[in-house]
């Protein structure tokens, strides 16, 4: 089953399109690797991007090619908020959304005391929330209930993650590293896992929707929103949550290989967009089945959101 819908949704990811606000604490690249302890080593060889049976062909997920991979250490979870806060604590650094002043909620995470919020166009179930922040993920005074230390990061741009991770003498992983990590030695494989998929019913291996979306998440996962970073089973690379959870950032810059006019046209709508890989919390195969390794998302660099995350890789 495929999707070449030119109006397919790119997924859950809105774009913040925010003005030009250049950061002024940009943290300059480390010459000291902060690898953290539940780092692991990525064996290099003949890595696998994409996939011969594409689900959505507008978004370049196929054809299934090789590339040559070197060695690499990669975080086994994305980075934390506790990671995280160090790396604000000592570098001094405010997040984008910190600077522009709102970020993008799911509505069934704002709260009453938010407030009224403003929907966005074709994705109603993204609100703009004034204040809405890596250090109060669902709104002011949020914090308290939903900043958890072991949870992913969030609401973090990648131009934010990018910071993070040149401070931390590392950088983001290229799609190829990635897609060799969450195979993690299985090859050929829809999923970090192997080839049977999520469902609604007995077989929840990840954290994402079950249910109808965006209205009724019946929660056979036991999250409603992000899991703790360690949680589920990892692969067998010893990676956790390389589906699910959060989407991941990537270094590279989103592109489709295609001649087709509606793809180009859609490009030249996201000129300078960055790609993600993973699918959150938020995917089901009804409207995003985007928790597939070989599928991937472009979104502005500057968007943050509640479900958006990243992972850091260094030198072996």
């Amino acid at each position: 089953m495929t999707s070449d819908d030119p109006e397919t949704k790119s997924c859950c990811l809105p774009a913040a399109n925010r003005p030009s606000c250049a950061p002024t604490n940009t943290p300059d690249a480390s010459t000291t690797e902060r690898v953290p302890d539940h780092a692991v080593l990525v064996p290099g060889g003949i890595g696998l991007i994409g996939t011969d049976t594409p689900f959505f062909l507008i978004d370049g997920e196929g054809p299934l090619r090789k590339a040559r991979i070197k060695p690499f250490r990669i975080g086994a979870t994305t980075v934390t908020n506790a990671e995280f806060a160090v790396f604000v604590e000592e570098t001094g650094f405010v997040t984008e959304a910190e600077r522009f002043g709102w970020s993008f909620v799911f509505w069934a995470q704002v709260p009453d005391s938010v407030g009224p919020t403003r929907a966005v166009a074709g994705v109603e179930w993204w609100r703009v929330v004034e204040g809405a922040s890596w250090r109060d993920p669902n709104g002011p005074g949020t914090g308290p209930d939903t900043w958890h230390p072991d949870h992913p990061v969030v609401h973090v741009s990648w131009n934010d993650a990018t910071a993070f991770a040149r401070w931390a003498g590392g950088r983001l992983p290229t799609e190829a590293e990635w897609e060799h990590a969450a195979r993690g030695g299985l090859g050929d494989v829809a999923f970090p896992w192997g080839v049977q998929e999520p469902n609604d019913t007995d077989y929840q291996p990840c954290n994402i929707w079950q249910g109808r979306f965006p209205d009724t998440n019946l929660l056979l996962d036991g999250h409603d929103t992000t899991a703790p970073a360690h949680s589920f089973d990892p692969n067998g690379y010893g990676l956790f949550n390389m589906v699910g959870n959060v989407w991941e950032w990537t270094s590279e810059t989103y592109r489709v290989r295609s001649l087709r006019k509606e793809v180009k046209d859609r490009l030249k709508q996201m000129k300078g967009y960055r790609l993600s890989k993973g699918g959150s919390f938020l995917c089901h195969k009804s409207y995003c089945f985007r928790y597939r390794i070989a599928a991937r998302s472009g979104t502005s660099p500057d968007s943050t959101t509640t479900h958006q995350g990243f992972r850091v890789v260094w030198p072996a």
